[in-house]
């Protein structure tokens, strides 16, 4: 009889936590419609783009052509503190979220207790005393909570969803890093080109000056053609400061996004216009390829998540039943605890707690999971039409750069071209220092915004692979 008590209990006990497991309800939320254009833009900004399939992923190994670009970026993804930190608050969710899955299922507790007493005998009236002993080992329940109402399974889900928005924040963090460090080590190389020009143009006005004082000194010409080329001279020195100073600022800024000193021997030097730093990107023509961004799908599953938490808050509205159990043998003497001797014990008690009146706590809760679920979903209908200006922004540069450095480029020839002429004609005597001079300065200033027109080329790129990229190395 006391086998088939037994018997019973763990029936019971084993109906009712797979009767708690019930399935929940499906979390997947209906993708915004009319948010963003289906296609992109056909102004006369955009190039024509090619089709690139939205699971195709863009990796930076593939980006990155310049080897010694290619180590600082492996050097960043170690030793950056922000990436650091990204990873940490992967781990913590990972263990919050296993912390609240194992709270689904019962926990078992094992005992093993003995006591012994001496007592008075209340029936002798002689105060006489009475020996006593009992031991026993039992497997314990204590205050398990069915979860019929899917109260814990959906604050297991909202901790699921945390982890995975979590997981796709530090893929944003990864992708960024590698974009910023590209587009910093590649402004120091456009500064360097900047600093190289500037002394070029200093030493060349210097010569220049030099041959004007001679023909002062001849009386062929005044103190103020002199004083014009002084113009030129003293601001190509004045930029020397300038860009010796961005160029340090530039290897600051580099050193704090890899995480270290970045070594002399992977800086890099002068921007080289005919060297291939990052290649280029092949653009999805539907804009559902945004969906794949990770700063998307880590706002999708914070959605997730609030929507878990509405079921949680309405689950705080059904009875909380409780059970807590133990099983086990007993015996009065430690002998017969293991040997057979022993008899069986066993306790079954349920608990059930309804929520009569909380002075309105509970609709409180609820109406609060609510309004942040409207949050969550603002900030990821918010997210995906930032991508969208992101994407559409970086496409518009991509479509005009091109043809704008070709036109900076014959810009330069041409003021090369005039400075030569004008030079000439004023040796020869024909023509006044003036016209020179405005040659030299259109042309320093043309080759100034070249080399910042390569730099916003390449930058483009590493631009493109920011706001396109699903990389999930």
């Amino acid at each position: 009889m006391k086998t088939n008590n037994s018997l019973h209990i763990i029936i019971l006990f084993t109906i009712s936590i797979f009767l708690s497991a019930c399935s929940t309800k499906d979390l997947a939320i209906d993708k915004p419609q009319n948010l963003i254009p289906q296609t992109w833009s056909k102004d006369a900004a955009y190039k024509e783009i090619t089709l690139l399939d939205k699971s195709e992923t863009l990796l930076w190994e593939n980006m990155i052509l310049d080897e010694k670009l290619k180590e600082v970026i492996k050097i960043s993804l170690n030793q950056n503190r922000s990436l650091k930190e990204a990873v940490a608050n992967i781990e913590s969710a990972r263990a919050t979220y296993r912390v609240q899955k194992a709270s689904e299922l019962p926990s078992f507790t094992a005992e093993v207790a003995g006591s012994k007493a001496r007592s008075l005998n209340t029936s002798s009236s002689n105060n006489s005393t009475s020996n006593s002993e009992s031991y026993s080992a039992s497997v314990e329940v204590s205050s398990y909570e069915l979860d019929f109402f899917g109260k814990a399974r959906y604050a297991s889900l909202s901790d699921f969803e945390s982890f995975l928005s979590v997981e796709q924040a530090q893929r944003t963090v990864r992708i960024s890093l590698i974009s910023e460090v590209s587009n910093a080590w590649l402004t120091m190389a456009a500064d360097k080109s900047l600093l190289d020009y500037a002394k070029k143009t200093s030493l060349s006005s210097k010569k220049s000056l030099d041959i004007i004082e001679a023909r002062i000194k001849a009386g062929i010409d005044s103190k103020a053609t002199l004083y014009d080329e002084q113009t030129t001279y003293y601001q190509a020195l004045a930029d020397i400061e300038k860009y010796t100073t961005l160029v340090a600022q530039d290897q600051n800024a580099l050193d704090l996004l890899v995480g270290q000193k970045v070594p002399e021997q992977l800086l890099p030097s002068q921007l080289n216009e005919k060297t291939e730093y990052l290649s280029a990107i092949p653009i999805g023509l539907s804009s559902d390829i945004l969906l794949t961004r990770p700063d998307i799908l880590e706002a999708e599953h914070n959605l997730k998540a609030a929507n878990a938490n509405i079921e949680v808050a309405r689950a705080a509205y059904f009875p909380s039943i409780t059970i807590t159990s133990a099983a086990g043998i007993a015996s009065t003497a430690l002998s017969n605890l293991f040997t057979g001797g022993a008899a069986s014990v066993w306790s079954f008690a349920p608990n059930i707690s309804l929520p009569i009146f909380d002075w309105g706590s509970k609709d409180a809760s609820l109406d609060y999971a609510k309004a942040q679920s409207d949050l969550y979903l603002a900030k990821y209908e918010l997210a995906i039409q930032t991508a969208f200006s992101e994407v559409s922004n970086a496409l518009a540069r991509y479509g005009t750069i091109e043809n704008q450095l070709k036109a900076q480029e014959n810009l330069v020839n041409a003021h090369k071209n005039s400075f030569f002429l004008a030079e000439k004609r004023y040796k020869l005597g024909v023509d006044t220092y003036l016209n020179t001079l405005i040659s030299q300065r259109s042309l320093y200033s043309s080759e100034q915004n070249l080399i910042s027109l390569r730099l916003a080329k390449i930058s483009n790129r590493a631009t493109l692979y920011k706001v396109l990229a699903n990389d999930v190395k």
